[in-house]
């Protein structure tokens, strides 16, 4: 698969209208996000993030700002994740890239077929989503991975207008409980008890739930790669 842009996209002559018109709103909602600034711990948080850089990533530069979704705008499988982290995605660039989760998650995508590659390390590592689509609750790295209710709600309008834009979802994928509440409040649904594994159908949106793929849950055992996969072919063949 050829890594292929937004921007592109709409330049280009053998896309329909429709495609290239809601590549253009994900353009300008990324321009948002990125530019936002509604919560101001967060904000602080990750530009303090990015310029006290961990020793391992001093030579790098950070991105330090709010982090958009980002997969195939055809995708009918939609992932929903809690947030970047802070030396993951909030160095990178971009959603579940460079750090352990981001490995998890990029492994069984490509064994599963929804991505080009086997890993995801930097923004512009040529990564391209096949049917898939990658987005958050909450668009900066939070502190202790623990967003206040009030930050949560300031990002909320974000995941509704990339829902809106993302017209082919058949299937939403949360990663965590975090994940999970916030779609129950995205496609108006009741909250469940969450677990691993778990299907809730309803009449227009399937939801699959599992454990986030953190470093405490993987190496703890709480997640196990068996489990993990199983969750990726389970929705696999609901989109097949």
């Amino acid at each position: 698969m050829a890594l292929i842009s937004r921007e592109d996209i709409i330049t280009e002559d053998n896309y329909p209208n429709s495609i290239k018109n809601n590549q253009l709103n994900l353009i300008t909602l990324d321009k948002k996000i990125e530019n936002c600034t509604k919560c101001h711990r967060l904000s602080s948080y990750i530009r303090e993030i990015a310029k006290n850089k961990v020793r391992r990533f001093q030579d790098q530069q950070y991105w330090g700002k709010p982090l958009s979704g980002f997969g195939d705008i055809n995708a009918k499988l939609l992932i929903v994740g809690l947030a970047p982290a802070a030396h993951g995605g909030n160095r990178t660039g971009r959603m579940f890239t460079g750090d352990s989760s981001g490995d998890w998650l990029a492994k069984v995508l490509y064994k599963n077929g929804f991505s080009s590659k086997l890993t995801s390390e930097a923004k512009n590592d040529g990564l391209v989503l096949n049917n898939a689509y990658i987005t958050a609750a909450v668009r900066c790295a939070p502190p202790q991975n623990k967003p206040t209710k009030e930050e949560m709600q300031n990002c909320f309008d974000y995941l509704q207008q990339e829902y809106k834009i993302l017209k082919n979802v058949i299937v939403i994928l949360c990663l965590g409980k975090i994940a999970y509440d916030t779609t129950c409040k995205l496609v108006h649904v009741k909250q469940e008890k969450f677990g691993h594994n778990i299907l809730f159908n309803y009449d227009r949106i399937k939801i699959l739930t599992s454990y986030h793929p953190s470093r405490q849950n993987t190496q703890t055992g709480k997640l196990t790669w068996k489990q993990w996969s199983a969750v990726f072919q389970k929705a696999k063949k609901m989109i097949e």
